[in-house]
């Protein structure tokens, strides 16, 4: 049978329209944007246009996107640029994010307060999707503050209370950056309604080119450049522009947010589809974030009495691609940062992410299910035949699996 890709939160295929737009720039259109003949113009105005369109679908003034190589150049420009530039005015600030923060901010912002001496606060968050935002308030109550808390979380879809902090940064003359990446095109997400100061955003979870993504950085919000060589986007991202990329990312961000409410309603029925039927064929599944404000598109089980590396592996075997979590984290052997902070670090469940795109259909969704109840029961059986405990069985024990399982995407 055709294979299954439910994987869109790790990334998506490029869609057509992005394709046809970023055509003529790979070798009509191909000069270099700071030339002043007319190819360098060319391609200049292309440059320009991309800026007002990405501006346009986000709230924002033109001025205010800078584009980068992808959404982890945009979370460490956002935080360890913050952070340097309040340094260079001689501040020490906080830097607070949630404890669910995707590794480029979370591990952008170790790296920011050791540089600086700084002190790091992470605010822990429920299943529910509550975040202890006590913290937050005794950090602004200090002194000068860089948060980051991410919109829509990579892992389990839930939608975290940037309003809420917003309304506390804002208050307080604070910065506030938010990682978007799992947001755009799946919530709204418009940054004239939401008082953030950065936002990130990038292309390939949106059905634009990899190596693409923005930083919208609000007026008056100063960073300081991370690499150096070049006054290009403001000084704040020095090299020549990719500007076949820059038309790509503004033309599947356009499409993106044009097509959010009704894609929204789709994904959202789909994935409620899925979980049922997980529910009715998994004993003992754990609904990630089930009681929690969702993005539509993620749906994240665990399952209790299987390796988590034996199922993943079982169901790409039979077609259906999914992960563990984050697929920048992919061949680690730890738990999920995420899961341990919902759950704790003995967590006995395995994890599986199931993310639906424009291509699923119910008929995915309903041989996915049935696949996936399949082989949990197979494992589970496996692991009682052969006498195996906690859980945990052999690769070498479930019939039609490779003697070494695939590593789990598991950050």
């Amino acid at each position: 049978m055709d294979p299954i890709y439910l994987d869109h939160a790790a990334t998506t295929p490029v869609r057509d329209e992005v394709r046809a737009a970023m055509a003529p720039f790979s070798d009509q259109v191909f000069g270099n944007p700071s030339s002043r003949h007319r190819w360098g113009r060319e391609a200049a105005t292309a440059l320009a246009e991309a800026r007002e369109a990405c501006a346009e679908s986000l709230g924002a003034h033109p001025s205010e996107i800078h584009f980068t190589r992808g959404g982890t150049e945009s979370d460490n420009l956002a935080i360890l640029g913050r952070v340097a530039r309040l340094r260079g005015d001689g501040e020490t600030p906080t830097v607070v994010i949630s404890a669910v923060e995707h590794h480029a901010v979370l591990d952008a912002a170790r790296h920011a307060t050791a540089r600086c001496a700084g002190r790091l606060v992470v605010l822990s968050l429920t299943a529910d999707g509550v975040l202890d935002l006590r913290p937050l308030d005794a950090a602004l109550a200090d002194g000068p503050v860089v948060a980051s808390v991410m919109w829509v979380n990579n892992e389990t879809g839930v939608v975290l209370p940037v309003d809420h902090v917003a309304a506390r940064t804002s208050a307080a003359g604070a910065t506030l950056h938010s990682d978007a990446v799992q947001a755009v095109g799946k919530v709204p997400v418009r940054v004239d309604e939401m008082p953030v100061d950065l936002l990130t955003v990038t292309g390939h979870k949106i059905y634009g080119p990899k190596g693409t993504g923005l930083l919208f950085a609000r007026r008056g919000t100063h960073l300081s450049a991370l690499l150096h060589g070049g006054g290009q986007e403001d000084g704040l991202r020095p090299g020549t522009e990719d500007v076949a990329g820059a038309v790509g990312l503004a033309t599947a961000l356009r499409l993106a947010v044009a097509e959010q409410p009704a894609e929204a309603r789709r994904l959202g029925a789909l994935r409620a589809d899925l979980e049922a039927r997980l529910r009715d064929g998994v004993v003992g599944l754990r609904m990630h974030g089930a009681s929690a404000n969702r993005a539509p598109h993620i749906a994240s089980v665990g399952v209790p009495g299987v390796d988590g590396q034996v199922l993943l592996a079982a169901l790409d075997l039979e077609g259906i691609a999914v992960s563990g979590g984050s697929a920048c984290a992919s061949g680690s052997t730890r738990p999920s940062h995420v899961i341990e902070a919902l759950y704790g670090e003995d967590d006995p469940h395995a994890v599986v992410r199931f993310s639906l795109g424009r291509a699923t259909t119910e008929a995915d969704v309903e041989r996915a299910a049935a696949v996936t109840c399949a082989a949990v029961s197979r494992i589970r059986g496996a692991s009682e035949t052969s006498g195996t405990s906690s859980g945990t069985p052999d690769s070498r024990d479930v019939p039609g699996l490779p003697r070494t399982a695939g590593t789990r995407a598991d950050a």
